[in-house]
């Protein structure tokens, strides 16, 4: 990678707490921390430790909201941000941006400490965590990404992709990309209750994430709510539609006859 210099983009949970936050060294704020500052962001100094290009994507799946990175709103260098109160149905194009080694091990917006070499992003207006799918429009490139942190601060950018996913989305050189965000809808808490597990339909399984994606959108086209693709870790992945989760049998016993009435035959899944 070229030396360049990367914006600031990690809000500490302390700062959303109200804490005051001293200029990075590109003039955003930085995040709050006890370790000693490195002052430039890249890539990692060292050889990273896995492979980037394999790291499998996460599989979007309901969880709770954080309780640190989800206020109504909060202000950044003058500018008042609101957080939405749902993800769903979110698609944005515009700049992506990434952010490394600067950050790694420090704590997103969300409490969790950011790792460079997971799928995550950060976004100013998302709850804490979503899951999103992220296009590059420049090479056709596609990942799922988590959001669980806050950012870019910067007007001409929309999402900050960490370490791998830009590795991914093959824009680490560049430093900045042209991309789609589509978010996907999960609901809004997996359930914890052995007895009563999260149910989802699986409606297909696709070597071709394309192929993957136009069914989705078939089903989206259906008005059939938290569709989403969910790549296998396997080498080379498959890529599944699923949909879900539903609170209840009787829920998921309707969109399954939604399905079958267009032909479309499904499996229920448990969580």
């Amino acid at each position: 990678m070229t030396a360049m210099r990367f914006p600031v983009l990690i809000l500490g949970a302390l700062w959303l707490a109200g804490c005051a936050s001293t200029p990075g060294d590109d003039g955003a704020p930085d995040s709050a921390s006890d370790e000693a500052p490195i002052t430039t962001d890249g890539p990692p100094a060292n050889e990273p430790p896995v492979d980037v290009t394999k790291v499998p994507q996460p599989e979007p799946r309901a969880e709770p909201l954080s309780r640190l990175g989800n206020p109504d709103s909060y202000d950044v260098m003058g500018q008042r941000y609101r957080v939405l109160t749902s993800a769903r149905g979110y698609r944005e194009t515009g700049t992506a941006s990434w952010y490394g080694r600067k950050f790694h091990g420090r704590s997103t917006s969300s409490g969790e400490p950011y790792d460079m070499y997971e799928l995550t992003a950060a976004h100013k207006e998302l709850p804490l965590p979503s899951y999103a799918r992220v296009t590059n429009l420049e090479n056709g490139k596609e990942i799922i990404v988590r959001i669980n942190d806050r950012g870019p601060f910067h007007s001409d950018r929309i999402i900050d992709l960490s370490y791998a996913a830009a590795a991914q989305l093959g824009f680490l050189d560049n430093g900045t990309a042209k991309v789609k965000v589509e978010t996907i809808a999960t609901g809004t808490a997996r359930s914890d209750n052995p007895a009563n597990p999260a149910l989802y339909l699986q409606t297909g399984a696709f070597s071709n994430a394309r192929n993957a994606r136009g069914l989705a959108k078939r089903l989206e086209e259906m008005g059939l709510d938290r569709v989403f693709v969910s790549p296998t870790a396997s080498d080379p992945p498959l890529y599944r539609v699923r949909i879900g989760p539903y609170p209840d049998a009787q829920g998921l016993a309707d969109a399954r006859q939604r399905l079958a009435d267009q032909g479309i035959q499904s499996n229920t899944l448990r969580d």
